[in-house]
């Protein structure tokens, strides 16, 4: 049985509710949409995994607001009964300085816990993004109504130069890091 994994693109296009980020001229939806259709790509080529996204095409909107954008990720997830969800974000500050990579988890000592370490570790790793650690937040929606182990990836922040450039440049670069993530904590190469 293939291992199934859940691939949440955040967030809708542009002039819709849940539209994401912007920065450096770019927008978080078409960053979290690239990234996950190479990272469902690289598990559908592997025969150990299932892949699904939940925004198939770049012009998929899901909901008609925030909150039913968000329960119809995670209703999607878990009636297909993924084994684990990775929720795809990049993050924004006022502060143009504020950069690097975190993910946020449900619990700590968890499956999910473990599962974001790697992820992270990689991504800084491949990317030379700062670490700035796994963090917990019961609170995200998509972290508390998913019935699998989920994490929430924020790549890097696209309110920052130098991570905009990463976030424009090296988006297989970064869907490589999640898997390679997946494979280091699932202990298979």
């Amino acid at each position: 049985m293939p291992i199934k994994i859940f691939i949440d693109q955040g967030h809708n296009p542009t002039g819709n509710p849940n539209a994401g980020a912007q920065g450096n001229g770019l927008y978080e939806q078409d960053i979290t949409y690239n990234v996950g259709k190479y990272l469902e790509d690289l598990l559908n080529k592997d025969p150990r995994f299932e892949a699904k996204v939940s925004r198939p095409t770049s012009s998929t909107v899901l909901g008609t607001s925030n909150s039913s954008s968000l329960s119809a990720r995670v209703n999607s997830a878990n009636s297909w009964g993924a084994d684990y969800f990775l929720s795809i974000h990049v993050n924004a500050n006022v502060n143009p300085n504020i950069n690097g990579t975190e993910c946020y988890v449900y619990s700590e000592n968890s499956k999910s816990y473990y599962l974001a370490k790697q992820i992270l570790n990689s991504i800084v790793d491949d990317l030379k993004t700062k670490d700035n650690g796994v963090r917990i937040n019961p609170s995200l929606y998509v972290l508390r109504n998913t019935n699998m182990p989920s994490v929430l990836i924020e790549l890097a922040y696209i309110s920052n130069y130098s991570d905009s450039l990463k976030l424009k440049n090296g988006q297989y670069k970064f869907a490589m890091a999640i898997y390679q993530g997946l494979l280091s904590y699932l202990k298979i190469d």
